[in-house]
């Protein structure tokens, strides 16, 4: 595959926001998932890394050369320049950054940005049209403001591993995907976009939290506030189709296929095709949404049973014939191998200019016009400091003092 580039890296943006510069000052996975999309929109993405770099660069194979894969994955069309922000040139830097950008991104605590010197007030006074992002724990306004977050410790705030008990998991457990970082992430470029739209219409930039805690809390109990939603409760937590043990990929005769009988027209086909069609028409649980809802564990249960009779193709055969929902079990193997995925071109293969050939995932959506793209390989530590610090007016006299002093810092061979 070749990038959306000339060799040297050097891009012509073309997606929806080209043209917007984003100073990226996050590590780890949600921050730097959401300046990854930024990016692949078209921002010119600035990611701002201490001199040891982003933590995650040293995660996983090729750690020890700084571009481990989970990084790889989540820092794609951004420009890596090092600054030490504990110095006043690494500082002074920033703020000159900080003046010419449209949106700054920052996932540490509100009172560290402030112990910096780049809180919101400082940088709004030298560019009123900033968007300043925070992506962090908890609310300022509460008592666990200072706090710190990570994705574990937010599930667990959430009830995320309570509700794998009340699924049937034996002991309380997470999630096995980073949910909290990466949904947190998601909304955080929607709060994004919806305050550079805001922007238009009033010329003013402005400061906007984006707290981990409070967006899960809202992100769970859409699901399960339930009962709750009505004050005095009429019932408990807990959506009952979705906390029911036999809510899971069902067992065929030759596998594993996830099965979706949910409206009435699905409840009364499978019925017919497992000759029950008797049982549906009379039995008062299959009567309505809220009567299958109330005994969902139990129909559930039925549709288990009934599955492991046939094999996943016999099944796929029998109810796509009717709409009912089925998709075999992928496993991470074959998901790499998916036909689908492969028809539209999702996995492709890279040569990076360092770290040989890699796999990439194309952007997600699909769009008629402005359309997003991959036009920058992942950065080496450091491999655009001295380009960027040159598009500041530093000379390269300037450059070298401030690598010298290991205010900022280059890739070796650079």
């Amino acid at each position: 595959m070749r990038l959306d580039a000339d060799a040297t890296g050097a891009t012509g943006a073309t997606g929806p926001l080209a043209g917007v510069t984003v100073l990226d000052l996050t590590a780890v996975f949600m921050g730097p998932t959401t300046t990854m999309m930024l990016g692949d929109f078209g921002a010119d993405v600035v990611k701002v890394e201490p001199p040891e770099g982003d933590v995650v660069r040293g995660i996983g194979p090729n750690g020890n050369r700084g571009m481990g894969p989970v990084f790889m994955t989540a820092n794609r069309n951004k420009r890596s320049v090092v600054l030490d922000l504990k110095t006043p040139d690494g500082k002074e830097a920033l703020l000159r950054l900080a003046q010419a950008a449209d949106v700054l991104v920052y996932n540490v605590r509100p009172a560290a940005m402030k112990r910096l010197g780049l809180d919101y007030e400082t940088l709004a006074q030298a560019n009123p049209r900033l968007i300043y992002v925070g992506t962090f724990g908890y609310s300022q306004r509460g008592p666990y403001a200072p706090e710190p977050a990570f994705d574990d410790a937010i599930q667990a705030a959430v009830a995320i591993p309570h509700a794998a008990v009340m699924n049937g998991a034996d002991v309380p457990r997470y999630a096995p995907v980073t949910i909290a970082d990466r949904s947190v992430g998601l909304y955080a470029l929607g709060v994004i976009c919806a305050a550079l739209y805001a922007r238009e219409r009033t010329g003013r930039g402005q400061a906007v939290d984006v707290p981990m805690f409070e967006t899960m809390a809202h992100y769970v109990l859409q699901d399960h506030l339930y009962g709750h939603a009505f004050v005095p409760a009429r019932g408990g937590f807990g959506y009952p189709r979705i906390l029911n043990a036999h809510r899971r990929p069902y067992r065929t005769k030759d596998g594993f296929a996830c099965v979706v009988v949910y409206t009435d027209a699905h409840w009364r086909d499978f019925m017919t095709i497992v000759g029950r069609r008797e049982m549906f028409e009379t039995d008062p649980r299959f009567a309505t949404i809220e009567a299958r809802t109330r005994n969902i564990e139990a129909l559930y249960g039925l549709v288990a049973e009934e599955l492991e009779r046939r094999t996943t193709a016999e099944w796929k055969a029998a109810l796509s014939a009717v709409g009912i929902p089925l998709f075999a079990m992928n496993t991470f193997d074959s998901l790499l191998a998916d036909p689908h995925l492969a028809e539209i071109g999702f996995f492709q293969e890279v040569e990076h200019p360092t770290e040989g050939r890699i796999r990439v995932m194309a952007c997600p959506s699909e769009w008629s016009d402005t359309k997003p793209g991959i036009r920058r390989h992942v950065p080496r530590l450091g491999e655009h400091s001295r380009e960027v610090l040159g598009e500041l007016g530093y000379t390269a006299a300037e450059i070298d003092a401030l690598l010298a002093r290991g205010v900022t810092r280059e890739p070796p061979g650079a």
